[in-house]
Parts: structure tokens; sequence; C-alpha cells
């Protein structure tokens, strides 16, 4: 296959061409110290965390069993996501990813809206994943603050992250094995204790049906479970993101995407099942909050000893992995957002070990938001700040679909793809549709209803920004060649 890769900034040609590999890494700055395995686990890191763990709680309640059905659905509209992005990945490996892409194939105001979007809904992401972890950690010790923990996770993360990418990739490698093979325990003992594998009689899939049925709250429930459940899947675009750090782009990122889309629907799925089969449904959650994750009181309630607290490890495990990507993510996107003229240029200078060390110290920001919602509103913190995560990623999985039909049109007939998105460009207007209109249903659910309103005026604001720095941005791209 030929080399298909495009250059960091947008080309005055109408196909895509194949720029030198070395030069667009020289442009970047950035080391390619990232293997396809830790990609892989990077990409699980991102999307396996809070959403699942903890926002299932509310999903529940939202849609009974029938939570499973929504969990299928956002899978499919994941998975145009996934493979959209993939194709432009491997022919254009950048630091920035989607918000390059935007920048070429749209224009350049998306290509900084959905940086700024991206970044900002990452430093949120963080704030309310480090909140999951104190959450957490009050099943083990109900009486010590919930700040205390967010600031123990928060140096931690942050410290992991000031190390080199190799070293970073490592450490959330196996950061995500512990999550992946604990839900693959989890899935198993659970089947076992369904079919009554064991000294136990078998639970069977009774919890499935009883208490109000299946679909307790119909279909309506579970189109308005999906606007918590699709967050879920968003991480599956980390892969893109960490293209511009990744060797052998071109076989790397396919290989990788494959991985996280096939893997991710198995694992949610069969968890959601196994977990709704142990605890009848309308026990799962709280109506006066969150108060811990469904997936250990699930254990807690079959009587395994130590299962729920194994479980309960578990589940910190994942959200430190999940705020651990996220925190490299929100690096990579400010880094970006710099290396384009719209953020100072002091953001994207790098350390001795090639970490912009500057970015992510900005990218500590939802850390302290955590702290502070976890001393005076401990009770709503995780969602305040997951609700307005969702907001702003719907925008932003929407751009990227926009972008793909863009970049469809513009390549070149010669060029043969390791990675396609399947009914381009029907695929990409059904995944958009969807996207708005999960974006409508967050009016109707409790905890969301106030996110949507709340972008629109962030995305007033960048724009605001963004023409008051596009001039200086302007000229940061002419001294370096002609653009579209």
């Amino acid at each position: 296959m030929r080399d298909v890769r495009l250059p960091a900034r947008p080309v005055a040609s109408s196909s895509v061409s194949a720029p030198d590999h070395d030069n667009l890494l020289a442009d970047q700055n950035l080391r390619r110290r990232l293997t396809q395995r830790q990609l892989s686990m990077i990409a699980l890191g991102g999307a396996i965390g809070v959403g699942l763990f903890l926002g299932s709680s509310i999903t529940v309640r939202l849609a009974g069993p029938g939570v499973i059905l929504s969990y299928v659905l956002g899978a499919v509209i994941a998975m145009i996501v996934a493979f959209a992005i993939a194709e432009m990945a491997v022919v254009q490996p950048v630091a920035g990813a989607f918000g390059i892409y935007a920048e070429t194939y749209l224009n350049p105001w998306f290509g900084f809206a959905v940086r700024a979007t991206y970044g900002v809904v990452q430093i949120i992401a963080i704030g309310a994943e480090v909140t999951a972890v104190a959450i957490y950690c009050g099943f083990w010790f109900p009486h010590v603050p919930q700040w205390v923990w967010v600031t123990i996770a928060s140096l931690t993360l942050v410290v992991i992250n000031a190390l080199q990418v190799g070293t970073f990739g490592e450490l959330e490698y196996w950061f995500a094995v512990v999550k992946v093979f604990a839900i693959i325990i989890f899935i198993a003992i659970g089947g076992m204790l369904i079919m009554g594998v064991g000294p136990t009689a078998a639970l069977g899939l009774s919890n499935l049906v009883a208490h109000g049925g299946f679909l307790p709250f119909g279909l309506k429930g579970v189109w308005l479970a999906l606007t918590l459940v699709l967050p879920s899947y968003m991480g599956v675009e980390v892969v893109a993101v960490t293209a511009g750090e990744a060797r052998n782009p071109e076989r790397s990122i396919p290989r990788a995407m494959r991985t996280i889309v096939y893997r991710l629907i198995v694992f949610y799925v069969l968890a959601m099942v196994v977990m709704l089969a142990l605890t009848p449904w309308n026990r799962v959650g709280s109506k006066n909050g969150i108060s811990g994750s469904p997936f250990v009181s699930a254990f807690s309630s079959v009587g395994i000893p130590y299962a729920a607290s194994i479980m309960n490890l578990v589940v910190i495990t994942a959200a430190l992995s999940s705020c651990n990507a996220d925190l490299y993510l929100t690096t990579r996107m400010l880094f970006s957002l710099s290396r384009s003229g719209y953020a100072p240029g002091w953001v994207s200078r790098i350390s001795g070990n090639g970490v912009p060390h500057r970015a992510l110290g900005i990218s500590t920001a939802g850390m302290m938001a955590a702290i502070l919602l976890a001393i005076y509103a401990p009770s709503r913190a995780f969602l305040m700040l997951y609700g307005v995560a969702v907001a702003g990623m719907l925008f932003v999985w929407s751009v990227i679909l926009l972008s793909h039909i863009r970049f469809r049109e513009r390549l070149s007939s010669e060029v043969r793809l390791p990675i396609k998105l399947a009914f381009s460009p029907y695929s990409n207007w059904l995944g958009i549709a969807a996207l708005v209109g999960i974006t409508v249903s967050t009016f109707f659910v409790d905890g969301l209803r106030y996110a949507e309103p709340a972008f629109l005026p962030f995305l007033l604001a960048m724009s605001v920004l963004y023409w008051k720095l596009r001039r200086p941005a302007q000229a940061v791209t002419d001294a370096d060649g002609p653009t579209t």
C-alpha cells in the first residue's frame, strides 16, 4: 500500500496527496513512541470508565433493562464516528487530529472551535473522573471528605503525565489491562451465577423482565438513556489524537481502532446484561444522587466474600485510567491550538523529555474545579461536570462526521485505505441525525437539562475569540505556506 498521508497543514490541491513522513514529524516536534499495543489500550482506557461504571446508575433508572438496547444503539453511532476518524488519521497522523481535519476540509473556524471545545470538554471530564474516584473511595472510607481523594488522585495523574510519552503509554497500558481483565472476570463470574455453575442456585435472567418488564419506560426511556450512554463510548477518538506520537500509524491506527470498537461493544453490552441480571434494576442507583457504582452493588447483593471490595478497586483503577487518558488528550489538543496560532506560543513549549508541560499545567483546571465542587457540592459534583462534557462532545462528534464527508470528496481515487467507513456518506448523515436527536433529548433528562443552553454561550464566546485571534493565526499560516 502506498503512503497516503497529508501534511500537518491544509494543502491547496483538490485531492489527497502523500507528503514526507519525517517532515511531518519534525513539524510537530513530538516523538513517535506509542506502539499499536499501547494505542489500543490507551483508547480503551479513555472509553471504559465512569460512563459505564458510574453513569450507568442513572441510565438504568431512565430505561430499566432496556438500557441494554441503548448501549447497542450507542455502539452503532460510535462505530460510524470511529471508522470515519480512523480513515482521516491514517492519511494525516498529526497531534490535534480532528481539529486539523476540520480546518482542512471545512474551514478554519471549525478547526479552532472543535479543538477548543474538545480541550475544555476534556478538562471538565477530568474533573468528573477524579470526582468519581472520590465517590468510589467512599465505599471504604465514608467519613473522609471527597476533596481529599480528589486531591490525591489529581497529583498522582499529573506526575504520570509529566513523564515521557513512552512511559505514559506503558503505564496507561497496564491501567487499561486491569480494567479490561476485570470486566472479563465480572462477565465470567456473573455468567456462572446466572447459569448456576457452582454451589449456588442459578439466578437466571428473571431480573431482566421483572419489575415492569424489559422496557418499563418504553422506547422513550431507551432513547433518553442514550443521552448518557453515548458518552460512555466517547473516547474512541483518542486513537486519532495519539496519531501524532504513534509508530507506523498507517498500520497501528486501523488495528487499534478495530480493537477498541469491537471490544467496547462486547464489554459494554455483556457487562450491562450481567449487572442487570444480578441486581433488580429498580434497586440500581439512588434518586438522591450518585453514591457508588452499580457494578460494586451487584457483587454485594450476591454475597461473594470480598467481591464487592475487589470490584471497587477495579472501578477506581478504571476512573484513574480514563482520567489519565483524558489528561493526555487535553494536553495534546492545547498543544495543537498553540501550534496553529490560536493559543499563546508558550503553551506548546516542550520539556526535555518531549512533554508539552505547560499545556499539561493548564489541563489541570478541571481537577481544581473538582476539588472546589467536592468541598461545596459533593452530592451533585459528578453530574454537574459530566453533563457539561456531554454537550461539547456531541458537537465534536458531529464536526468529525462532517469533516469526513468532505475528506471523502477530496480523496484521490488512487488511494487505498486500510480501514474504511461503510456506506459513506449515508452513514455519516445517519450519525449526524442521531447526534442532533440526542442533543434535543438532553432537555428532557435531569442533570443534562441545562447542558446545551450552557454550551451555546461557550460556542459564541469561542467564535468571538476566534475572530480576535484570526489575524495572528493567519500570519503564522502565511509564513508556513499557502492554504486553501
